[in-house]
């Protein structure tokens, strides 16, 4: 119920979020188990900003191996291999943009996807992502707003954690009830994968992104070539991949509305006014010397150790 724990920049408060984002984990382990399931691996999604995994191993249930990779990945649509799982599930979850949950948001903050006119929560790419190679997701776990969000997946084992009252207040259920139903429904998911429906995505899919702040798309209204309109930017891709990397890079691009709440966080401290005067210099400087060819850009980040795995 409390955001800073979530968050790595939060070092008073992020140390709790991953015991609890553990202990969640661990009762759904538990229940993965006792249904049936003979191996279980974990991938760590959560983006807390921790260069290390959010979900630390010495309080992972031994029984469970995190997932890594030689080079960076994507934990949502770059880990899909044929014939490996059986099924997948998605815990500590939360709801779409707009949907007026705990922490709502899609991808990051002040994004809205969009995928053949639906806007859709990251467990839905999730198991559209895994629909690419015929696993079913059959858990999920998250607050009352992110159930509605799922409605449409009725074969899904879902625990309510918390009721939502806005993006930052829930009414918490007591823990121990929690993991109690956490072990249930992911035994009773386990031994009911038959049921589950695998997610594919129609094609060609009609994919788009709306903004809303922080976030915004409107330094796109007016380019040729883009379809744009009140906040949101529609596209046409092939498949769901081309679809979500198409998305993927209209966030980037809608991050640069970020900098505003920067520049009001400034204007706000001591000093606000001299501070903005050496900004405005800097981006003169910044300008006179790359044209006059006496800037470079900085050198590119060093290789990463060799045998260094992500998470």
């Amino acid at each position: 119920d409390d955001w800073h724990t979530f968050l790595f920049s939060h070092p008073e408060k992020y140390p709790e979020g991953q015991k609890m984002l553990a202990a969640d984990l661990n009762a759904v382990i538990d229940g993965l188990f006792a249904g049936g399931a003979t191996q279980v691996d974990v991938v760590d999604a959560h983006g807390s900003g921790n260069p290390d995994p959010d979900v630390r191993r010495d309080l992972l249930d031994p029984r469970a191996k995190q997932l890594t990779r030689d080079k960076p990945f994507d934990p949502y649509v770059d880990i899909q291999t044929p014939n490996t799982y059986d099924a997948i599930v998605a815990v500590a979850m939360h709801a779409k943009t707009g949907s007026g949950g705990f922490a709502s948001h899609t991808i990051t903050l002040g994004m809205d996807v969009l995928m053949n006119g639906q806007s859709i929560t990251e467990s839905e790419i999730v198991a559209y992502s895994w629909g690419r190679v015929g696993v079913p997701l059959i858990f999920v776990s998250g607050d009352d707003r992110l159930q509605n969000d799922l409605k449409g997946m009725p074969w899904l084992e879902f625990v309510i954690t918390k009721k939502a009252t806005s993006a930052s207040t829930v009414e918490l259920r007591p823990v121990d009830s929690v993991h109690v139903e956490m072990r249930e429904k992911a035994a009773r998911a386990v031994r009911n994968i038959a049921r589950a429906k695998v997610m594919i995505m129609k094609t060609p899919v009609q994919a788009g992104l709306h903004a809303v702040p922080p976030a915004s798309l409107a330094s796109l209204e007016g380019v040729p070539g883009i379809t744009y309109a009140n906040q949101t930017v529609s596209f046409t891709a092939p498949d769901f991949k081309t679809a979500y990397d198409g998305v993927t890079a209209l966030v980037r691009v809608a991050r640069a509305g970020y900098p505003q709440v920067l520049v009001e966080t400034v204007q706000k401290l001591p000093g606000a006014k001299q501070v903005m005067g050496d900004y405005q210099d800097a981006l003169f400087v910044r300008w006179m010397d790359a044209e006059s060819g006496r800037w470079k850009p900085p050198a590119r980040a060093p290789a990463p150790p060799a045998g260094k795995l992500y998470y």
